[in-house]
């Protein structure tokens, strides 16, 4: 196994080195982002481990890079990062798994064997309806050739609506789908961030993509408003 680890922690990553060299696989170390990107795009890994909070690029950073360049090599972020949210982000950015310091060294050698098993995951495709198109690689939208700024969960909603364009969904699937199963919240956000989405995708070209269907939620048009 031939391994990438980028940290700007040096102690720290010299370590985790020698103890996954033990284990019999090879390691080369990034301290920074920059180079972590030069190193994933001209090497040939078969898994890259990932920290997150580098100065200047951030690893959410580097792996959202490597996804929008095509680099598919499975990505085990390691961070002292524990918020739920914080794990969602690295996997919405392209991350395949997320362990958290301080963290068990079997663990982590579990973990890289199973990311190579499993092997690296090919580009997904590109979403549309109409001129409307969503990367979900890069995690860009435009409509036509215009680029649109969406956050991240906006873009998670357009995302989940998108793979079920032409199709009537509940507030509870979008929910269920892009907040999890055990979101306790109201269920009216969905409303809050579809409003957010027409008045970015839809409005400002004067479209209606998203429509409203009383008793049931909303429904993205197949062909993306377009008259």
């Amino acid at each position: 196994m031939r391994i990438l680890l980028v940290d700007d922690e040096v102690r720290l990553a010299d370590g985790i080195r020698r103890g996954l060299e033990a284990e019999g696989m090879v390691v080369d170390v990034a301290h920074n982002g920059l180079d972590g990107v030069r190193r994933a795009t001209d090497g040939d890994y078969d898994a890259i481990v990932l920290d997150v909070m580098m100065p200047g690029m951030s690893g959410y950073r580097v792996c959202q890079t490597l996804r929008a360049d095509d680099v598919w090599t499975p990505v085990l972020f390691l961070t002292a990062k524990d918020g739920e949210w914080d794990e969602v982000e690295g996997l919405d950015t392209g991350g395949d798994d997320w362990l958290t310091k301080p963290f068990s060294h079997p663990v982590l050698v579990a973990r890289l064997r199973a990311l190579v098993r499993r092997g690296g995951r090919e580009r997904p495709p590109i979403l549309t309806a109409g001129d409307l198109r969503l990367d979900p690689a890069a995690r860009r939208v435009f409509r036509g050739e215009v680029e649109l700024s969406l956050t991240a969960r906006e873009l998670s909603v357009l995302d989940y609506l998108l793979r079920r364009r032409g199709e009537a969904v509940s507030r509870r699937e979008v929910i269920a789908n892009v907040w999890g199963g055990d979101f306790d919240g109201d269920e009216n956000i969905v409303e809050v961030y579809v409003a957010h989405l027409r008045a970015k995708i839809d409005r400002p070209f004067g479209r209606e993509s998203i429509e409203t269907v009383r008793g049931t939620g909303y429904r993205l048009s197949a062909n993306g408003g377009q008259k």
